[in-house]
């Protein structure tokens, strides 16, 4: 058994950005990139009630490698009613729990009146493993961090809500990407923790198609340049700038919105020239091992064993689960209490961020939050 020590840091990825480009383009641009730079550009646009950012430290935490870290650090952020159901809300790659509290999602959602009104419900953001203030390996360890896989990184949430929160059991499990393909594993792992499952811009099966092609691309771009160094770069390297930006435009933006914030060359220039030239903060090994852990993701085998009631929401523009595939359909057949809300492609839908947008499926959530079964 190998014993890693993770370390504790206060250093906070922000991973926002400004766009220089004219007003027009402006905002479809912020919501076309926030998959890669998450929603730090208006995290924090309002206050909710009892609004906290806190780290804890788990103790002996052991990766499905078998190395054990000592500590383990976990970010995460709560508002709302102590008293109220507990809702978890879980971010995607490259994001945090903070940044969920964005003018296109938090701002739709936990308001006064809204369907998951922080004044009536309790809610926890976590900072997925390898994300915001939790572990990971710009800390200090570099590439000797533990190669987390999707697995870890959901054992992590569990720890922190039955272990520092004492949350034995919760009404609602939403996220969204990354957060999404979370939401599936809570499903199989703890069948009877969470009443409702909604996982969005995601899919239960293994990686695959332009979704692993794509990841692929940021790796392989980054592992292949000589300014990585095999992680002990002292600069980050050149590539991931690039890298990041073509995987952004590449699985982002619908084709119908895409076209409209770009309609002639010249404005896709303008825009590429833009995201090129723009601020970038992040660390590639942290890209990368965020990018990696998603390589045995597949928890389509054990699909059958989720008991929640479970809505599915995709976008019918979504690059990375493109509805044409049938996986969803084959199966949501298996799971007794579930169905998929597919948002129909347009000139305002963005592809894979469209769930970002509560706007979209937000009354569905709050009537489904409202109805439910409870498993306990």
């Amino acid at each position: 058994m190998k014993t890693v020590r993770t370390g504790i840091d206060n250093w906070h990825s922000n991973f926002g950005e400004k766009l220089m480009i004219n007003k027009r383009i402006f905002k479809r641009a912020l919501i076309l990139m926030s998959v890669i730079f998450t929603h730090h550009f208006n995290a924090h646009a309002q206050n909710y009630p009892n609004q906290k950012y806190e780290v804890w430290t788990a103790k002996d935490f052991r990766f499905h490698t078998g190395e054990v870290a000592p500590t383990l650090n976990i970010g995460y952020t709560t508002i709302g009613n102590p008293s109220g159901e507990v809702i978890v809300i879980l971010h995607g790659t490259n994001g945090t729990g903070a940044g969920m509290l964005s003018n296109s999602f938090g701002a739709e959602l936990f308001g006064p009146g809204q369907p998951l009104d922080a004044a009536k419900y309790f809610i926890v953001l976590p900072d997925s493993l390898g994300n915001g203030k939790s572990s990971k390996p710009s800390d200090g360890l570099k590439t000797q961090f533990p190669k987390y896989n999707y697995d870890d990184m959901v054992l992590a949430q569990y720890r922190l809500l039955t272990e520092k929160l004492n949350l034995k059991h919760v009404r609602m499990i939403l996220g969204n990407s990354m957060g999404g393909m979370h939401t599936w594993l809570w499903g199989v792992k703890y069948p009877s923790y969470a009443d409702i499952l909604v996982p969005m811009a995601s899919l239960p099966s293994e990686m695959s198609g332009r979704n692993w092609l794509m990841r692929r691309f940021i790796i392989d771009s980054i592992k292949s340049d000589p300014e990585w160094m095999n992680g002990n770069y002292v600069k980050q390297p050149r590539s991931l700038q690039f890298a990041s930006v073509f995987h952004t435009l590449g699985t982002n933006g619908g084709n119908l919105g895409l076209q409209r914030l770009a309609p002639t060359r010249a404005k896709a220039d303008q825009l590429i020239d833009a995201r090129m030239k723009a601020p970038f903060d992040a660390d590639a090994n942290d890209v990368l091992y965020r990018w990696e852990a998603s390589r045995d993701y597949n928890p389509l085998d054990q699909i059958d064993k989720i008991k929640a009631t479970l809505l599915a929401i995709n976008s019918a523009d979504d690059e990375r689960n493109p509805p044409e595939l049938g996986v969803m359909e084959k199966a949501l057949a298996k799971i007794p209490n579930s169905r998929l809300l597919l948002i129909p492609a347009s000139d305002q839908t963005v592809g894979h961020s469209t769930t970002e947008q509560a706007k979209w499926w937000k009354n569905e959530v709050g009537a489904l939050v409202k109805s439910a079964p409870y498993l306990k």
